[in-house]
């Protein structure tokens, strides 16, 4: 779960810029994973203003860091991710998401192996 030391409770929603701070991301990359990930929907209330709930933050996170330690591109993460929630694994959009595992990732990489050795 990623801290907040802000005083407002684990489960208050978010601006996207307490967001960005908190993760170290900018403003208009969340905006746009917005457009490239379907799961992502943050509440959007007066003036289109942004706010995140506790499983969309859990979700940034995720997709920060298939995208930007592990070396997925968004496509790839956007496969990833779809392809998790469809076989039920894990609920990546849900509050029981924390991160992905060594052993999903190992998983992964066998099945596009396999894949690419069925070509």
């Amino acid at each position: 779960m990623i801290e907040f030391n802000d005083g407002k409770d684990s489960n208050a929603l978010r601006t996207i810029g307490e967001v960005a701070r908190a993760l170290n991301i900018k403003p208009h990359v969340l905006r746009y994973w917005e457009e490239q990930f379907p799961a992502l929907k943050p509440l959007k209330r007066g003036g289109n203003r942004r706010y995140y709930r506790p499983e969309d933050v859990t979700l940034v996170s995720e997709i920060d860091r298939m995208v930007n330690q592990q070396g997925f591109t968004l496509k790839g993460a956007r496969q990833a991710l779809d392809n998790r929630t469809h076989s039920g694994e894990r609920d990546v959009s849900g509050a029981s998401a924390n991160s992905v595992s060594l052993d999903d990732l190992k998983h992964l990489r066998q099945r596009i192996e396999a894949a690419l050795q069925a070509c």
